[in-house]
């Protein structure tokens, strides 16, 4: 059945605008949450939003970026925020597990999804609330401010480190994600920590 006929829209007048739009993205994120990325369709959307697959097509030209839509409504951003624990291993390790977890959430399916058929575009233009900015920017200074707080504790020298190390953690977790098309896994983030940027920035 190609389209939702008139009489299954919901009493009270026809829906339009950004009212039908968040309705739409609503059902897209719950039918991705219950039938799963290879099973979900742009019927099943229109069904569970109680519209017609026109109205979905109008906005979204295919299924990857109408789920890519519906992730950045409802996915929890990602806090930027430099970690101070005391320890430098722990404060890298939380920041990148909070990288991580929303990934996880997402699942392996959903991203492989993502990446194949989304066109060209990668999963950083297409996710940016959820993975770690490109270097620079907001990510830099928290990357600094942690080093500077492990700088105070004797940890590092700060001025020794280049900026490519600095930004190398960041490097590393976008290339894993977009080379296995998976969530980043815990012990991941913790051998690119520990086996690779520990041993650049600690003080010998």
């Amino acid at each position: 059945m190609d389209d939702i006929k008139q009489e299954n829209q919901p009493k009270g007048g026809r829906r339009r605008g950004e009212v039908l739009e968040q309705a739409i993205l609503q059902a897209a994120w719950e039918e991705l949450g219950e039938a799963g990325y290879a099973r979900l369709t742009m019927e099943g959307i229109a069904v569970r939003a109680q519209t017609n697959k026109t109205a979905l097509y109008r906005r979204w030209p295919n299924k990857a970026k109408i789920v890519a839509a519906a992730i950045k409504k409802h996915m929890p951003k990602t806090a930027l925020a430099a970690p101070d624990s005391g320890d430098l291993r722990t404060d890298m390790l939380q920041l990148f597990e909070s990288f991580a977890r929303p990934l996880q959430g997402i699942g392996a399916e959903t991203i492989h999804g993502l990446l194949v058929e989304y066109h060209g575009d990668n999963l950083i233009a297409l996710l940016p609330k959820i993975l770690p900015p490109k270097s620079g920017g907001k990510l830099n200074a928290i990357m600094r401010t942690i080093l500077e707080n492990a700088e105070k504790r004797g940890e590092v020298r700060l001025d020794r480190i280049p900026d490519r190390v600095i930004m190398l953690p960041a490097d590393l977790f976008r290339y894993e994600l977009l080379t296995t098309h998976e969530p980043v896994s815990d012990e991941t983030i913790t051998g690119i920590i520990d086996d690779i940027f520990l041993p650049l920035v600690r003080i010998r």
